[in-house]
This record gives C-alpha cells, sequence and structure tokens, in this order.
C-alpha cells in the first residue's frame, strides 16, 4: 500500500494540529480542543472511516502566554504519526520535523520506520524555523538571515534523501551536518514520502519549489489564491522542471444556518479570545511589523483567534461546500481544516459536506475512497 496523496487527482482533504491543545482556536471556551491521545485516535479513525486524505500535526515545544493554554500541551508528531498509522488503513499521516532540532540522520531513520509502521503512508513536512522562542528554549539562536534558514534546511534534506537512496556506509559533507560513515536502512516503503513545506519568503517559496511535493501557504482570499497558485506553480516548472501541488489551510464552522455559524464564530472568536496569545503569535509572525488600518488589523486578529489566521469556511454545509469549490477553481490541490471541537464536528462535516462535493465532482465517492 502507498499514500494516494501523490496519486489521487481529487481535491484532497486533511485535519490540520490536532495534536496541539486548542488546535488553531485561540480561545478560552471550554469546549476548545485538548488534544488528548484518546481524542486523536477516534480522530485519526473517524477521519478514516470517511475517506479524508491526511493528517498534519504542527511541532510546538513552547507554548504561548495567556489563559487559555494555547498549545501548551502537544503531542510530539513522530511518534503520534506512529501510533495513527498503526491504528488505521488508508489515510496519510505527516510528521512535522523542524530542521534545527533533529540530526538527518536520527529523522531518516524515525521517518522511514513511521513508513514501515503505515505500510508506506506516512509523510514528511519539513519546518525551516521562525518561533524565536523556541529557539532560545534549546539553546540555539533563530538565525535572522532566511537564506541561512534555508541553507540549512536543505542540506538537511539532502542528507535525508541520500540516507534513504544510497546503499552502504557513505560520507556526507555539509556545512551544517557534516557526516562520516553514516547509512540508514530499511529504506521508505515506496523510496521517499511525500514532502510538504510551508514558505510565504522568497527563500521559503524556493525552498518548497525545488523540493517538495506540496506547497502549503496562507491565503487571503479566493483572489490572493489564485494568483499564489499561478506563481509557485511557474516557478517549480521554470527553475526546476518540476509539478507542485498548492495546499492551504482553513479553519471551519459549519451550522445549519448562516446566522448561527457567525455567531458561534463571535462567541469563540471575539467574546471569548485569548487576545494575549493572540497578539504574542501575530507578533512573532511579523504581522504588526507591517502597515495595516485599525479596521484591518482588528479582522486579522480575529481570525488569528478563530484559526491561526488560515482561511476561513463559514456558514452552512452548502455554503462550504461551494467555497470549497471555489478554492479547487482557483487551482488548489486541497486544504486542511481545523474544527473548534474536531471530534464534535468532523462527523457532521463527513454527513454534510463531502456528500455535497462528491456530487460537485470535486472528491470521488466515500465509498471508493475507502476501499482504495
Amino acid at each position: 500500500m502507498s499514500s494516494s496523496l501523490l496519486t489521487s487527482r481529487d481535491f484532497k482533504l486533511g485535519l490540520f494540529s490536532p495534536n496541539c491543545s486548542g488546535g488553531l482556536a485561540i480561545t478560552t471556551v471550554a469546549d476548545r480542543w485538548g488534544a488528548s491521545w484518546a481524542d486523536n485516535l477516534a480522530l485519526a479513525r473517524l477521519a478514516d472511516d470517511a475517506g479524508l486524505d491526511f493528517l498534519l500535526p504542527i511541532a510546538r515545544f513552547i507554548g504561548y502566554p495567556g489563559s487559555s493554554g494555547f498549545h501548551e500541551s502537544v503531542l510530539e508528531p513522530v511518534p503520534w504519526a506512529a501510533g495513527l498509522l498503526a491504528a488505521t488503513r488508508r489515510i496519510t499521516v505527516f510528521a512535522t520535523v523542524h530542521t534545527a532540532f533533529n540530526h538527518p540522520v536520527v529523522s531518516a531513520k524515525q521517518l522511514a520506520t513511521l513508513d514501515h509502521v503505515g505500510q508506506g503512508r506516512a509523510g514528511l513536512n519539513v519546518v525551516a524555523g521562525w518561533n524565536e522562542p523556541e529557539y532560545r528554549a534549546m539553546g540555539l539562536e533563530l538565525p535572522e538571515s532566511h537564506d541561512d534558514r534555508y541553507a540549512l534546511a536543505q542540506e538537511w534534506w539532502d542528507h535525508v534523501h541520500a540516507l534513504w537512496t544510497r546503499e552502504g556506509r557513505f560520507d556526507l559533507p555539509g556545512r551544517f551536518f557534516d557526516l562520516h560513515g553514516v547509512e540508514s536502512s530499511p529504506k521508505p516503503v515506496n523510496g521517499t514520502l511525500p514532502l510538504l513545506n510551508a514558505g510565504s519568503s522568497p527563500q521559503g517559496r524556493a525552498f518548497a519549489a525545488r523540493n517538495a511535493d506540496f506547497v502549503f501557504t496562507a491565503l487571503s482570499d479566493l483572489d490572493h489564491g489564485a494568483q499564489v497558485v499561478a506563481e509557485l506553480r511557474a516557478d517549480a516548472r521554470g527553475r526546476y522542471g518540476r509539478d507542485v501541488g498548492v495546499m492551504a489551510p482553513a479553519f471551519v464552522v459549519c451550522r445549519r444556518t448562516r446566522a448561527e455559524a457567525e455567531e458561534f464564530l463571535h462567541h469563540y472568536a471575539e467574546e471569548n479570545a485569548d487576545w494575549e496569545a493572540v497578539d504574542e503569535l501575530m507578533r512573532l509572525q511579523g504581522m504588526y511589523a507591517q502597515s495595516f488600518a485599525n479596521d484591518i488589523m482588528d479582522t486579522l486578529r480575529t481570525r488569528f483567534a478563530a484559526g491561526h489566521g488560515t482561511c476561513p469556511l463559514i456558514g452552512t454545509p452548502q455554503e462550504i461546500a461551494d467555497e470549497i469549490e471555489r478554492y479547487a477553481n482557483a487551482g488548489l490541490a486541497g486544504m486542511s481544516l481545523a474544527f473548534l471541537d474536531y471530534l464534535g464536528e468532523l462527523e457532521d462535516f463527513a454527513a454534510e459536506v463531502l456528500p455535497r462535493l462528491e456530487a460537485k465532482g470535486i472528491r470521488s465517492p466515500a465509498a471508493e475512497r475507502v476501499s482504495s
């Protein structure tokens, strides 16, 4: 068996950040996501049965200030993925790895092992680094230069790929990881893993265009999405002769009526937002270094409280299906989804939204996906 991410032409849907307390919602409401192992296991089985394509974790080592405990409790992605791959049948499970915190020889072995646990269903999300407090916690300094961050990430990935594709014992010279007499076995089931990378800087986009199967990028709206897809795919083809898919993260508030959805969004993302955590996250991501009008900044802060600044999918099942169709028509290969309460809301999403996407021809019928 192997991951269908690289072969299926369906618009791909997965879940983002369920391994982290809060998920993507920076809120103090009582029913926010707790990210226990038991809930993650139940969620993975539900997503697998529903025919979703992938599970994508965040690697976090330091939480955020504030009363909500946002990302204070985080299941580490590699053992998390191992447990979920062993408990599921079809879905791809990514491990998220920070190149600055993980040695490439160790990661190559861990990730290949994951792939054998899942019989070819493991994926790799490479992170070049951006969260300065985590670097301090690790006794490291976050390089100010994006060139240095991505030079390290490129060398890390080159070494991992070599360990997966070369036999015997060999040297891997490098600026950051100068390796001597290394070897790695077993290899991944299908030779390598689907590679995902998120990058919005010029260096990040270049890394993704050169290496990734899927570029993961936040979008402000549909017009921005169409522009980004065109630019990223043209860059990958023009510079490297490669075809890449583009995916975007989104948060979902799906209710019977639009008014109910907007009321619930206001409840958790405005009335009960953890603004201290929101402001620290936006500061770390450089949002306050930009010049925004006050009304735009208020909208951005609410969007970060609602879903880490990702695309909003708000409304009835039909409205959400229509919006996803528009993203597909803009050229996206897929989206990763987050909910306030993943386990409590995914079942309704699977029952009400997925059939509408199948009727639109964006996704093949769930029965075919689960049995494939």
